[in-house]
């Protein structure tokens, strides 16, 4: 029988039920130490990983994971053509670590009403593009049916563009659009209104034909700014990064144009270093928590070693070794703080899930780009949550626990 573990379940249950003891406040202020610390833990990492993923989603969602373009495109704000042709599609579709590869085309020009006006840039997108992401985030109207060799002159805008030319579905608008050739205008009809909540591109983003940003540049049918790549899994990401750079960097076009990439992180950095820091917040959470932990349960076990000094010196004169009476506090320890992290497990989780289904807890989506706290739970990192403050609030116990080595039966029984 493994008698440190008898005693320490002993001392578990008679700390419960006796009232007499004073240790039994010190015990359930140690409980409830550990329990906010790995609550707190729990949610800070469920809201971090909520966050990360769903600000990745929305970037990912406008410019894919790695965009193929010309070189000199990709290093500044200026559009050069390069051939995009069905032909290239196909092989950009067919590379290692790639789901899906679309045209894009990029011509900046000016929405103009009766009341203002507002510089954009209009996206041209084809039949293959996926309109996955912006269908979640559609406010009014339908996605036109983007086409590469006909135009429909039906444009997708934004809610803050609508909001502020005053536009509603089914509205007309003139564009203009001024280059070395003058100033031309179009007249589009509005067939939808989205609202992604990501100002970097909601304030400048309207979607249209392919076939008519490639016209209204000037370009040869078979051209486009570039293609959107997306990956199969994160775990792809770097597979498909470097067949990218192999098999399509520094590939030149029949025109002379010379292909080259960029990774959504290199083209958006600002926000990914904004992701970045969570991280590092978290990690400083996770250390204080864990500390808060460590320095509740250690008082409640000095608490506990004191109030317990006559048993340990009837113990010891029973022959009991230093040892055995450690290992006994340890594994009582080791109950408190399993019950504290049962409690926290309950508190984190149940809170977390309520913001989940619920969205209590509001945004201001220019700052943060989501509108309500976005949380994800991720069980392997929360069960190594778990194992992690089992085993640093157990690790810091061990010195406290060698103090029953200075405790003497005599000394300790004269006053019993």
């Amino acid at each position: 029988m493994n008698l440190p573990l008898f005693l320490a379940r002993r001392l578990f249950s008679t700390e419960n039920d006796d009232k007499r003891h004073v240790s039994r406040p010190a015990i359930r202020i140690a409980t409830a130490g550990v329990a906010i610390g790995l609550s707190v833990m729990i949610i800070s990492l469920c809201v971090v990983i909520g966050f990360k993923h769903t600000v990745q989603h929305k970037v990912s969602g406008f410019g894919s994971d790695i965009q193929v373009a010309e070189f000199t495109t990709l290093q500044s704000a200026e559009q050069y053509p390069i051939v995009m042709n069905d032909s290239v599609l196909t092989a950009l579709d067919h590379l290692q670590g790639i789901r899906h590869a679309q045209r894009f085309a990029m011509k900046e020009g000016i929405l103009k009403t009766d009341n203002d006006f507002l510089g954009i840039q209009f996206k041209g997108v084809a039949e293959e593009y996926d309109t996955t992401f912006i269908h979640q985030n559609m406010v009014s109207g339908s996605i036109p049916l983007f086409c590469a060799h006909k135009d429909s002159n039906r444009l997708l805008i934004s809610k803050p563009m609508a909001d502020k030319l005053q536009l509603k579905t089914g509205d007309r608008v003139f564009a203009y659009f001024i280059d070395q050739n003058g100033v031309r205008t179009r007249r589009f009809t509005i067939s939808g209104i989205y609202q992604t909540n990501l100002a970097l591109y909601d304030n400048v983003t309207a979607f249209t034909d392919l076939s008519t940003v490639v016209k209204l540049n000037g370009w040869e049918p078979d051209q486009a700014t570039g293609a959107e790549l997306t990956v199969a899994s994160k775990k792809d990401e770097l597979l498909a990064e470097n067949q990218v750079i192999e098999k399509v960097n520094r590939t030149v076009d029949h025109y002379g144009a010379t292909y080259s990439s960029k990774t959504i992180r290199e083209i958006t950095p600002q926000i990914f270093a904004w992701l970045d820091l969570l991280d590092m917040n978290v990690w400083i959470i996770l250390a204080l928590m864990m500390a808060v932990s460590g320095v509740t349960i250690i008082s409640g076990l000095l608490i506990i070693i004191l109030e317990r000094t006559s048993m340990i010196g009837i113990l010891k004169a029973l022959g009991a070794r230093n040892r055995l009476i450690r290992h006994t506090f340890l594994w009582l320890s080791t109950f408190i703080i399993g019950r504290g992290l049962i409690i926290g497990n309950l508190v984190g989780l149940g809170l977390v899930a309520v913001q989940k289904l619920t969205g209590l807890v509001k945004l201001d989506p220019a700052t943060y780009y989501v509108s309500t706290v976005p949380v994800e739970i991720n069980w392997v990192w929360i069960i190594l949550l778990n194992i992690g403050t089992l085993l640093v609030c157990v690790a810091v116990l061990i010195a406290p626990s060698y103090l029953v080595a200075h405790i003497h039966p005599a000394k300790s029984m004269k006053y019993e």
